[in-house]
């Protein structure tokens, strides 16, 4: 089960987020925190591809945005400059990876530390990588979960905030279990970022 909510008394937590795709996720956090569970502002969303649906879910919640396309960039460190400098634009102090399908490197870890968050869709450290929900269909597994974890440079090995779990059912296919992966997803991740806040 997802965690329940920590008590904090600090100050709202200034959250960045980067996506890659949908970003089921950034609502998830969006609405947590105008229901006031989640004690936070989303201070803006970097997307890095450019027809990427979390774009227009940014706009409809009022939330700056920019694309920052991988593709314009000759490595991965200098397209992470990139990301780092908008962030302090905006004056982030937490990363929301949500759904961001980019290997981060020592310049986006170095200005953040132990701030910069991950969700996954598998019970790490089982299935880490890409695909890990076709992975858990592969290896037979009966329960399979999503993880949110701090983020290293060793991907999806970074020490683990919360989990939840997920049962494989019968005639599972990638799409079905991907869903309700994703139902789990949104209910751990918002309560898990002020879990990790609380563990400052």
């Amino acid at each position: 089960m997802p965690p329940d909510w920590p008590e904090y008394r600090g100050e709202p937590l200034r959250l960045g987020v980067l996506a890659s795709g949908k970003g089921s996720n950034f609502t998830a956090i969006v609405q947590a925190i105008g229901a006031g569970k989640l004690p936070a502002i989303v201070t803006g969303v970097v997307y890095n591809n450019p027809e990427a649906p979390v774009r227009e879910r940014a706009k409809e919640a009022g939330v700056p945005c920019a694309l920052i396309n991988h593709r314009d960039y000759p490595d991965r460190e200098s397209f992470d400059a990139a990301i780092v400098q908008t962030l302090q634009r905006w004056g982030a102090e937490w990363v929301i990876m949500a759904g961001w399908m980019r290997q981060a490197t020592t310049v986006l870890l170095e200005p953040f530390g132990s701030r910069i968050l991950n969700i996954h869709p598998s019970l790490l450290p089982s299935f880490p990588g890409t695909r890990a929900v076709e992975q858990a269909l592969a290896a037979g597994v009966k329960i399979t979960g999503c993880t949110v974890h701090r983020v290293i440079l060793a991907v999806d090995q970074g020490p683990i905030i919360a989990q939840a779990a997920v049962p494989v059912l019968p005639g599972d296919t990638v799409a079905t279990l991907h869903a309700r992966i994703q139902e789990q997803e949104h209910r751990l991740y918002p309560p898990a970022i002020l879990w990790a806040a609380v563990q400052e």
